[in-house]
């Protein structure tokens, strides 16, 4: 397995679930860890836990991003790794209001350009650094009664691809991590709709840090926690009319018409 010792680790959405997963274990392979969630206790007691430094607050505006790169470098150096983590679920669609299309942008797209728009030049310059996206499959896939999560989060991925493209032979890692249920608290709040669609395959958290770490030490863009997504994204491209009717009997057979809200 890959070590990053003297490497300087970045998590948003750290404090709780696949972020607090990342968080343990980078720190676990010997980096310095920057825990950064809205939750400034949360973060704290990760932080403490992995033997790192929390720097809490919103990391989806432009300055909240320029702060939270500014106290990395300043407590723990040049970041090396920074994980996009941070993500909203919003449910529905004619109940959506323009407030919540607004923040699920925010948080689940631009927090990543953001980010990557920081740090990017200098890595170019070093010629090293690794962007990881947890995107979702969500964002392979779409999901039923979710319009917002499923519209940003294949934003989300096209632009970790679009990095990909772009950097990667310019010494720029960069990583999709695209699971399907995660046993966090995104998944509690997710309504029935949502425990029907996801709960049966659920992973823990641990798993898809695991497969993080397996697809840097390969050099793999896609990170799939779920296998069985691959070919469902396979089938997608292959045949789009066959797999929307598929969809439309999946979303019909959910209780309730939208899932749940929370992050």
């Amino acid at each position: 397995m890959t070590r990053f010792d003297g490497q300087v680790v970045v998590v948003t959405g750290g404090g709780r679930g696949i972020g607090e997963a990342y968080a343990r274990r980078f720190a676990g392979l010997g980096a310095t860890v920057v825990v950064n969630d809205l939750d400034a206790g949360a973060a704290d007691e990760v932080a403490r836990a992995v033997g790192g430094l929390a720097v809490p607050g919103d990391a989806s505006t432009e300055a909240g991003v320029e702060v939270l790169l500014s106290a990395a470098r300043s407590l723990a150096g040049p970041v090396d790794v920074f994980c996009a983590n941070a993500g909203v679920a919003r449910g529905g669609l004619e109940d959506v209001d323009e407030r919540a299309w607004e923040t699920s942008w925010q948080v689940n797209v631009m927090a990543h350009v953001r980010a990557a728009r920081a740090l990017v030049p200098s890595w170019v310059t070093r010629g090293r650094g690794t962007f990881v996206s947890t995107v979702s499959a969500a964002g392979l896939l779409s999901i039923p009664g979710a319009a917002p999560y499923a519209v940003t989060k294949h934003a989300a991925y096209a632009f970790a691809e679009w990095l990909s493209m772009t950097y990667g032979d310019k010494g720029i890692g960069v990583h999709a991590v695209c699971p399907q249920g995660v046993r966090t608290r995104m998944l509690e709040d997710s309504g029935d709709a949502g425990r029907a669609l996801m709960e049966a395959s659920a992973v823990e958290p641990t798993a898809v840090a695991d497969a993080l770490l397996a697809a840097i030490e390969e050099g793999r863009f896609l990170v799939l926690p779920h296998p069985e997504v691959g070919p469902m994204y396979a089938g997608r491209a292959a045949d789009p009319d066959r797999w929307l009717e598929g969809m439309r009997r999946l979303a019909s057979s959910l209780p309730g018409a939208t899932m749940g809200e929370r992050s």
